[in-house]
């Protein structure tokens, strides 16, 4: 990252916890009310101002900051810091109205309108200059109020606007494609455009990936990916380098959102862009028991983005969404569950959307503090509780996370790259092996980072990368360089197919680790969605297959399919080792051959033996954080400690502990 720089404050460091405050929804007689419950709550924090551009310009030029001025002084003299956002989010309407060429333009070649947020093209140069101008008329405004702690740029950029494919956007692509090539005659190698006619003559003659006859040009479709996240990451940096200039003692971020499936923008790419990770994460429910899983792995993630500083939870429920197809309350326990959870991973502020329930619009139906029931409330009380937690929990700010002793890979361009068009299957979704991989470590009770791929990984005993499917020379020679050099890594199917433009390798799959894993793969044998895959040690497989070919020596199959084919092969090379699994087995059926892999790498749970599997352990320095994965008590035994949070000998249903354990 750009700058070290935490939060702008003094004082004693502490977990800071608030949420977004939107009082211009609100009558002023509800302000002063708004501060005494915050303040009762334990509020230390909260992010303004975040969709207001058109209560602070109304008309093009004409101003209205008082009730602005007002909700700072008294947040301040509240004793609440406040995050401010620069309200450009969403453009107000007589922008669009006067400017409609500011809209975005989908796919199918049509407008995008106004009426939600976020209708404002990122390559657009008068939404930018109008933008930009907003943001220096608030910096010259608020860069001395006592209340600014960070500035907040825009508000989850590219949630709904990530891929534009108007005029502008093909302009400012070609500028991009120019950039990385330099000339046409490199961009049609890379492209591949001997393919169906496709070679470019001109610069012009290039366009986005708009809605074609067939497969748009899958080079065309990653590099239109890599230009879409870029173009957003331009603009972040647009309103972050006229902060800087306008005022350079407030630090700056902008809150991600590493979850789920929101895969478009490149979090790994854009973290030095900011002095502090932020990020939004909401619960899949869709997910079952699975949710917790994906919670923590995207905390995890988050955590190695952030280069293992100290990140701010920006986002997140105090109980139930209102965009999912069926929004369920939260159980008692998850709400600081959840919480505790991104703190264990290094998040050293939690924060809601949002402060007060809104009463009309769109997320009227999303939970926030303070619910429309008021105070008088189970998730009031609950949110209460969690600021008196917080607040005990002030010695764990600003403590490093802990490195575990295996890794998660994480690669944005094979995410973007193995769900493409006219592959071997459709079914194939990157982040779910991912997480797979995370819930057999889980389930074994051994602690694993999620890094991005291209973090130093050197340092692990084992490092698992599920469907790396772009490998360019340069992690090929990584990768074996960290096997000869003792460490030990596990791959799988899809993965080693590609270069960075993505043109299959020649010669057999995988590719550049054909030696390195000392076998050789002819043709791909994905299966039918009720097809199964039997394997000799009990276990089944669903989605893919491989027909493997083994090619080097100290080459031992783990497992074969019922034929007697090999499922999952392991070469030793040196003290180091390269494994293979070549179907999706899910958690489960990961957990018996992670264990394998593990033992023989020499990797063990740091759990006794009878917490594992029903309590996740993240450590940050002296701090040990429990965090039970069931819904029944958990006896804690075996663990010396101060409790810092949670009862003593016992781990409550969906209940977390915090222990102080001897250095």
């Amino acid at each position: 990252m750009s700058s070290p720089r935490w939060l702008r404050r003094t004082g004693t460091p502490r977990l800071e916890y608030g949420a977004d405050y939107n009082p211009e929804q609100w009558p002023r007689s509800t302000w002063d009310d708004d501060i005494q419950a915050m303040r009762a709550a334990g509020v230390t924090i909260v992010s303004l101002a975040i969709f207001s551009w058109a209560r602070l310009e109304p008309v093009e030029g004409e101003y209205n900051f008082g009730w602005l001025d007002e909700v700072m002084d008294l947040l301040h003299a509240g004793g609440i810091a406040v995050d401010l956002a620069t309200a450009t989010a969403s453009p107000p309407p007589w922008l669009t109205a006067k400017h409609p060429e500011i809209l975005p333009v989908d796919v199918h070649g049509a407008t995008i309108w106004p009426g939600g947020r976020q209708h404002w093209r990122p390559t657009s140069p008068v939404f930018r200059e109008h933008a930009l101008r907003l943001v220096r008329i608030m910096a010259e405004r608020y860069r001395d109020h006592p209340a600014l702690t960070a500035w907040h740029i825009s508000n989850e950029l590219g949630c709904h606007n990530i891929y534009d494919y108007s005029d502008d956007a093909a302009a400012a692509f070609r500028t991009w494609l120019r950039a990385r090539y330099g000339d046409l005659d490199a961009l049609n190698a890379a492209w591949g455009t001997a393919f169906w006619s496709q070679h470019y003559s001109d610069w012009a003659q290039i366009l986005p990936p708009r809605q074609a006859a067939t497969h748009p040009n899958p080079t065309q479709q990653l590099d239109f990916k890599r230009f879409s996240s870029d173009a957003l990451k331009d603009y972040l940096c647009a309103e972050r380098d006229l902060l800087r200039e306008l005022t350079p003692e407030v630090p700056i971020t902008t809150n991600f959102m590493v979850m789920g499936e929101m895969k478009p923008m490149n979090y790994a790419d854009w973290a030095a862009e900011v002095d502090f990770v932020s990020n939004d994460h909401y619960v899949q429910l869709g997910m079952g028991p699975r949710a917790q899983d994906e919670l923590s792995f995207s905390a995890n993630l988050t955590g190695h983005i952030a280069g293992g500083r100290p990140w701010f939870l920006m986002e997140h429920s105090t109980s139930a969404v209102n965009w999912q197809p069926i929004n369920v309350p939260k159980k008692p326990g998850e709400l600081a569950r959840d919480s505790l959870t991104h703190v264990a991973h290094g998040a050293d502020a939690v924060c809601f959307f949002q402060w007060r329930q809104s009463r009309a619009g769109a997320e009227k139906y999303h939970s926030a503090m303070l619910p429309h029931a008021g105070t008088d409330s189970g998730v009031y009380r609950s949110v209460a509780r969690l600021g008196e937690t917080l607040r005990r929990l002030a010695p764990i700010a600003g403590t490093a996370q802990t490195p575990a002793r295996a890794a998660i890979l994480f690669d944005w361009t094979s995410w973007w790259t193995s769900e493409q068009d006219s592959h071997p299957t459709d079914r194939l979704r990157y982040r779910q092996e991912a997480l797979d991989w995370y819930s057999a470590f889980l389930g074994l009770g051994v602690r694993a980072d999620v890094v991005p791929v291209g973090a130093d990984f050197s340092g692990y005993d084992v490092v698992v990368a599920p469907v790396l499917h772009v490998v360019p020379a340069a992690l090929a020679e990584r990768l074996e360089s960290y096997v000869t050099g003792g460490g030990h890594l596990v791959t799988t199917y899809f993965s080693g197919v590609v270069d960075e433009h993505d043109h299959v390798w020649l010669g057999g799959y995988p590719g550049p680790l054909r030696d390195l894993l000392g076998i050789r793969i002819e043709e791909f044998a994905p299966l039918g969605d009720d097809e199964r895959a039997e394997l000799d040690n009990g276990l089944a497989g669903t989605l893919w297959t491989d027909g493997i070919t083994v090619t080097g020596t100290d080459v031992e199959v783990l497992a074969s399919y019922k034929g007697g084919a090999p499922a999952i092969t392991r070469r030793t090379a040196g003290a180091g080792s390269a494994a293979y699994v070549s179907t999706r087995l899910g958690p489960d059926g990961l957990a018996p051959v992670l264990r394998d892999l593990l033992d023989r790498a020499g990797l063990d749970s740091e759990l006794p033996a009878e917490l594992r599997g029903r309590v996740e352990l993240a450590v940050r320095g002296d701090f040990w954080f429990l965090i039970n994965r069931t819904a029944e008590p958990v006896e804690l035994t075996g663990l010396a400690g101060e409790v810092l949070h949670g009862t003593p000998g016992l781990l409550e249903p969906r209940g977390v502990a915090v222990l102080r354990r001897p250095s």
